[in-house]
């Protein structure tokens, strides 16, 4: 079985990286932060080889605050949040424009059979190219999607599976809760430890 990882940065998942041997079937792509970069970068990838299953590892934000910090997450649904167009307060989606057909929402109906990812708690995300710390536009987002993390990357990535047909998963660390930013608050060593342990687990390199 060919696996390919996706992850926005290397500092994400040393841990994992770590494990890895010449042997494994696994190939790493970091893309760079930002939905862009990540669909690029994956488009490019699922073009040149045939993959059976894809994983995107990477940190996130959490709005709802009931979800620890540090806690690894499976990301069910994805959508674009700022997709579509501003009319005063007001976000008209491409939908209800009739740019696009369906809700938006990206659903992972077939992640591959896996019990360590089975484990996960299920959640519903967002997508954004700037992450939320103004609490005016926090209150939107939750009020209009009711999200429960969000990332930079993962809609891009999800999407980009789809397209070709790919198993694919998307697991995150909470590193965070989504508010004003404060560094002092987030727990990126625990979250980075806690993905990679996982991602091991998910990988059969535990």
């Amino acid at each position: 079985m060919r696996i390919l990882i996706v992850a926005a940065t290397a500092l994400e998942i040393p841990l994992l990286r770590a494990r890895l041997r010449p042997h494994h079937p696994i190939d790493v792509l970091v893309t760079g932060v930002g939905m862009v970069a990540t669909a690029a970068g994956c488009a490019r990838a699922l073009a040149r080889e045939r993959y059976d299953v894809a994983y995107n590892f990477g940190l996130c934000g959490a709005f709802d605050r009931s979800i620890p910090l540090g806690t690894v997450v499976h990301v069910t649904t994805d959508r674009l949040s700022e997709l579509g167009v501003e009319d005063g307060d007001r976000l008209i989606t491409l939908e209800e424009l009739g740019l696009a057909t369906g809700d938006g929402v990206l659903r992972n109906a077939a992640p591959p059979p896996n019990a360590a990812l089975a484990s996960l708690r299920d959640v519903n995300a967002i997508t954004v190219n700037a992450v939320h710390g103004n609490e005016r536009t926090i209150a939107a987002v939750v009020d209009r999607l009711a999200p429960q993390v969000e990332s930079m990357e993962g809609a891009a990535f999800a999407y980009a599976c789809m397209l070709e047909g790919v198993p694919y998963a998307q697991v995150r660390a909470v590193s965070n809760i989504v508010e004003r930013r404060n560094r002092e608050a987030w727990r990126m060593d625990v979250a980075i430890r806690n993905l990679n342990e996982t991602a091991a687990k998910i990988l059969d390199l535990a």
